[in-house]
């Protein structure tokens, strides 16, 4: 293999250059084409073809591969950077209104009373069930069940009226 190298190492680095035109390119298909002779050594038939013409064949698919390589990897660089204008463009927009609805959502949630935001909490944001929460909390299904239905509902409403001054919960709970 290193005499093959010698000999005709030359010969596939031109080729690879030349048709890639980039150094660092036709290094990396000159190792692959010398790697690949190698593995494939069994298959070479000295009948059928001289050793140069069996390793322009090897160096023909392997810069065949590269250009491809090379169209992917641009492919994959402009659709990323496409994703990123695109994300960057929208960002402000829906990271700021994101922003602002949690502020709205959260003071309107301040507004129920603590055992509603408790269960409430737990069922949104705790991703729990209402067996679940029953079963943590102790409390009756059914008065779950009731709680966070009150909650909802006292939600909906304050989510239509301006939040009080006083920071006062909009509804009260029988517990």
């Amino acid at each position: 293999m290193a005499l093959a190298y010698q000999r005709w190492g030359a010969l596939v680095y031109t080729l690879a250059r030349r048709s890639l035109n980039d150094v660092r390119d036709a290094e990396d298909v000159t190792q692959q084409v010398f790697m690949a002779a190698w593995r494939g050594r069994a298959g070479y038939r000295q009948d059928r073809a001289p050793l140069a013409a069996w390793l322009v064949g090897i160096t023909r698919h392997a810069i065949a591969d590269a250009h491809a390589a090379r169209t992917r990897r641009a492919d994959i660089e402009n659709m990323s950077a496409a994703q990123q204008e695109e994300a960057v463009r929208h960002w402000g927009l829906d990271e700021s209104e994101a922003a602002v609805n949690r502020v709205l959502v959260l003071q309107k949630f301040e507004r129920l009373t603590p055992v509603q935001r408790r269960l409430l909490g737990m069922a949104v944001y705790g991703d729990m069930t209402q067996v679940q929460i029953s079963e943590h909390t102790g409390l009756p299904l059914s008065t779950v069940k009731s709680h966070i239905r009150r909650a909802l509902h006292s939600l909906r409403r304050v989510m239509d009226s301006p939040t009080p001054s006083d920071g006062a919960p909009a509804t009260s709970c029988p517990l």
